[in-house]
């Protein structure tokens, strides 16, 4: 594997940089970035232009329109069709190329609203997602419909991996599109910047999710680009849930805040419960979470609180 070009679609991004370090760091020679400005997935002469150039033997795609619960209801249409006319093109591209293997990146969101914690890949089927998640979850579950097609029908190598919510230093933590763990750790630091003597979070804090840090998620990508080969989709994550409560909690714990947390229960909590049955990754190709919860956020934080400094914003 270590002598193969990889190509990572989004490489530039959160996740991607952090994997491009992450294959390098395992003695990856050649490991290509195939990202905005240089190539628009959403263009099929992009695509086959990127074929062509970076000559890759494994693509991995992580590239993604995606955001937060506000941004997901803003841009619903949008939000599907770019992902789905990145993943499906590409996919194809690399089935009718002859690669040697395409790993895709789902999503969380693709499982059903109600679905039997802990999340399990069987279940993935047994209704239908969220509603401000649907239009994107269903796009990222197209392409492993795709996936289990080309491999059925034209013995094509692709595997399909399901990540948790993602966390971690690089994060995107502009508050138009980001996810929860960025939001409100810029909703305090920035408070206590301001003096302003309270936040505002969205929802009832009932909800649970899982966070998964990106160092972490890099490694368990990189396992299953090496060992796994079968056609079942594979959650990643760290199998542990908190509710946002308890995650508001620890985070003004951690920044310091000391003003008030008012809840705005006007605005949805998203998914009720997200929590990862995470045995089959440990058991395919021996992938389990390392890292500490309040170790990894406070390594985000201080993170935000350098760049913040560092730019003035």
């Amino acid at each position: 594997m270590k002598e193969k070009r990889i190509t990572i679609t989004g490489g530039s991004g959160f996740l991607g940089q952090h994997l491009v370090r992450t294959f390098r760091e395992r003695g990856y020679g050649e490991i290509l970035v195939a990202d905005l400005p240089d190539y628009n997935l959403l263009r099929p002469e992009d695509i086959r232009r990127l074929f062509d150039e970076q000559r890759p033997d494994v693509v991995v795609h992580l590239a993604a329109k995606v955001g937060g619960i506000g941004f997901n209801q803003e841009n619903p249409g949008s939000l599907f069709y770019d992902n789905i006319m990145m993943g499906v093109p590409l996919l194809h591209e690399a089935y009718l190329r002859k690669i040697d293997k395409f790993v895709a990146l789902g999503t969380i969101c693709a499982y059903p609203k109600f679905t039997p914690v802990p999340f399990r890949e069987d279940d993935l089927w047994n209704g239908y997602p969220e509603e401000t998640n649907a239009p994107y979850g269903l796009a990222k579950k197209m392409m492993l419909v795709q996936s289990q097609s080309y491999r059925q029908q034209y013995g094509f190598n692709s595997i399909f991996l399901l990540p948790v919510n993602l966390y971690g230093p690089g994060d995107n933590f502009n508050p138009r599109s980001s996810h929860v763990i960025p939001a409100l750790i810029k909703k305090c630091v920035d408070a206590m910047a301001q003096g302003d003597e309270e936040i505002v979070v969205w929802g009832t804090g009932a909800a649970t999710r899982e966070f998964f840090y990106v160092e972490d998620a890099a490694e368990a990508i990189c396992l299953a680009t090496e060992h796994y080969n079968r056609s079942e989709p594979v959650n990643i994550g760290a199998g542990f849930e908190i509710s946002i409560r308890e995650l508001v909690g620890l985070i003004v714990e951690l920044t310091g805040f000391r003003g008030r947390v008012v809840w705005d229960a006007t605005k949805p909590d998203g998914q009720p419960r997200r929590m990862l049955d995470t045995s089959r990754a440990f058991r395919e190709f021996g992938f389990r979470a390392g890292t500490d919860f309040r170790e990894g956020l406070g390594k985000t934080i201080d993170w935000y609180r350098k760049t913040r400094a560092s730019t003035g914003t």
